[in-house]
């Protein structure tokens, strides 16, 4: 071969290298990178071009679904209850996915292995590739109920509501309010979807969070049940007994505060006498709460909150989760103040459905899941989500013994709002203080039913509301929110 020749069989040879370097940098090292640039329109089509499997509820009913669209993209993503539904399902755009839809990507798109002999037979009849679909745990009568409570409080109502099957975990409901129109989001108008992101973002009211698993407040006298629940299984006292009362408690001084505790005038006995254990609980005495918090110490009272689910995180299926906290190294002043739920004391009000259903549940506290099944198209289970026990918090004879305070606190005391003819009800009210004097103070409600064989338990929270604020008060609009609620599951 003369020189010439071999320069050039050399140079193409070099050629070749190159493009076989440059193929494989583009399509492994790059390929990623690619996909998620906004202005890859192929990936954009081919992601719209594609029927995305259903998110079910109830009896296979679709809150989320893909239609045939008529422009380039083939399928429009569709939420038909968006409102309702928004804070579970989220939304599905090229720009971006949440809740569900972001979660369960892989069975909704169809990228999911356990689908590949779907897509093999897809291929080879040539019919356009499917998603699998995702069936919801949630009730959509409990639903409904708890979004309709929260929206009739007022269109500048910020709350949510969570209610759990005790002996499984299943989530029946969870609502969050404000809300939004998914829809919007899932539009094929991308300049129209980028602006109304740009607007929910914005909004100083949140419509975007989910409250319910995402904003983390004080749970005020709520959190009196696992106070009650620390001392009952220390041995403390049970049901019947008497606990310290009083009008009001001076908390052990230990930074120059005032430290002075009272009860808003409720009928809580003389300083330094005792009260029933069951009135403490009905008329929600924060003196008494206080000094059995006290008496409980703070290394039983953290074991016992983090045993709840406290400080930890539990809840895969929807992400961010904001860990509920009980607070460490409390002083005296301190340890009072958690022992009615405040000081640094902040929970979810998934959290504090947890505490009501790990009660309800003779102390076992279940993992809670929101998707039951996983399924191909033709509606084939690919994977059926088992109950798991997360945590023993304390025995069912503890658990028992705090039912019996929280039945006679809806029969008797502050959380009477609640009461369904017929049936006994669980329940306890909670009212927190903000701590900044512009904010007026959170209302909270726990509950479940039938107390002597629990179907649902509840928690409410309304963080805002078109409410006065010397008439804020958790058992008045929490309490008739969580009794819709377990109406709806009881039946």
């Amino acid at each position: 071969m003369n020189k010439p020749i071999r320069t050039i069989s050399i140079f193409c040879l070099l050629l070749f290298l190159a493009l076989m370097v440059n193929a494989s940098y583009l399509q492994y090292w790059k390929s990623g990178k690619l996909n998620d640039d906004p202005r890859n329109r192929r990936e954009l089509v081919a992601s719209y071009s594609r029927e995305r499997g259903a998110i079910l509820v109830g009896r296979n009913s679709a809150v989320a679904k893909s239609v045939k669209s008529d422009d380039e993209y083939q399928y429009q993503r569709t939420y038909p209850a968006p409102f309702q539904f928004a804070p579970i399902t989220g939304w599905f755009s090229y720009y971006s996915s949440t809740g569900i839809e972001r979660t369960q990507n892989d069975v909704l798109s169809g990228e999911d292995s356990r689908l590949f002999v779907t897509k093999l037979v897809d291929l080879i009849s040539n019919d356009p590739p499917q998603g699998g679909n995702v069936l919801l745990t949630v009730d959509p009568a409990a639903q409904e109920a708890a979004y309709d409570g929260l929206k009739a409080l007022g269109p500048n109502t910020q709350g949510a509501v969570v209610a759990i099957e005790p002996d499984t975990g299943k989530i029946l409901a969870m609502a969050s309010f404000p809300t939004y129109d998914p829809n919007a989001l899932a539009s094929h108008d991308l300049g129209a979807v980028t602006e109304d992101f740009a607007r929910l973002n914005d909004d100083p009211a949140e419509p975007l969070l989910n409250r319910a698993i995402q904003t983390r407040l004080p749970p005020g006298s709520t959190f009196k049940v696992v106070t009650a629940a620390a001392a009952i299984e220390k041995g403390l006292y049970k049901a019947d007994d008497l606990v310290p009362g009083g009008v009001t408690y001076q908390l052990p001084l230990t930074h120059g505060e005032t430290g002075l505790i009272d009860n808003e005038g409720r009928a809580c006995g003389p300083n330094g006498g005792k009260i029933p254990f069951t009135q403490a609980m009905e008329q929600s005495c924060n003196t008494s709460f206080a000094q059995i918090a006290g008496q409980v110490g703070a290394e039983d009272m953290a074991k016992t909150a983090e045993a709840f689910g406290f400080n930890s995180g539990f809840f895969d299926e929807l992400q961010p989760q904001a860990e509920s906290v009980f607070p460490e190294e409390l002083d005296d002043a301190e340890l009072g103040q958690t022992g009615f739920g405040q000081f640094e004391v902040a929970a979810t009000p998934l959290q504090m459905a947890m505490v009501a259903a790990g009660l309800a549940n003779g102390g076992t506290v279940m993992k809670p899941y929101i998707v039951d099944e996983q399924q191909s198209a033709d509606l084939d289970v690919l994977d059926k989500t088992e109950p798991q026990e997360l945590s023993k918090a304390v025995s069912s004879t503890t658990a028992s013994e705090v039912t019996k305070l929280m039945v006679a606190t809806v029969a008797d005391g502050t959380a009477s709002p609640a009461q369904i003819p017929g049936i006994d009800v669980a329940g306890k009210t909670g009212t927190a203080q903000s701590g900044i004097d512009a904010v007026p103070p959170y209302a909270w409600f726990i509950s479940f039913a039938p107390a002597d064989d629990p179907k649902v338990a509840v928690a409410v929270m309304i963080q805002k509301a078109d409410i006065p604020r010397g008439e804020i008060a958790g058992g008045v609009y929490g309490g008739p929110i969580a009794k819709a609620v377990m109406e709806a599951v009881i039946k």
